[in-house]
């Protein structure tokens, strides 16, 4: 009788057990394949880099369903990958979702973790995003001389008449 009793208790445990492992494996975001039958990318750096020249190139509609997608795994598993996945996201120029200081936020944890497998290429494109607001302040600044210069030509020739 003794052991018949814990025969199902085991059975039970192996099972529930079993269903812990597939719910961690759920929670694991595969990298996400830029195109099907392609060879696997060597490592996760390789891959979202495959993943960003793949977005790079979506359409309006599908870039919105791809920046839902890639929030909605970063917001299950605050990973790595899902960090520098959705900051690339975020970083697409002329996005209407993009958010610069929020991709920064999400790299710099990654770009400063010299352990990390993806810190080299988080701090590349942390750097890249630092160095393009860089520029456009200095863009806004050489417009606000211009729009100054043309207002005083203006007002010398206005004077001259």
């Amino acid at each position: 009788m003794r052991r018949g009793a814990v025969m199902p208790g085991l059975a039970c445990a192996a099972l529930l057990a079993g269903c812990g492992v597939l719910r961690g494996l759920e929670d694991q975001q595969p990298a996400p394949w830029v195109q099907a039958g392609a060879p696997q990318p060597a490592s996760d750096a390789e891959s979202l880099m495959l993943y960003f020249q793949h977005v790079r190139k979506l359409p309006g509609a599908e870039l919105g369903r791809e920046h839902e997608t890639a929030r909605q795994a970063y917001a299950r598993a605050r990973s790595d990958f899902n960090r520098v996945r959705l900051a690339m996201v975020l970083a697409l120029p002329n996005a209407p979702f993009g958010d610069e200081p929020r991709a920064l936020e999400l790299l710099d944890p990654v770009a400063k973790n010299p352990n990390g497998r993806l810190q080299g290429l988080a701090y590349v494109l942390a750097s890249h995003l630092q160095e393009r607001r860089r520029l456009d302040a200095s863009a806004q600044g050489l417009q606000q001389k211009l729009d100054a210069l043309m207002s005083l030509e203006r007002s010398m020739i206005e004077r001259k008449r």
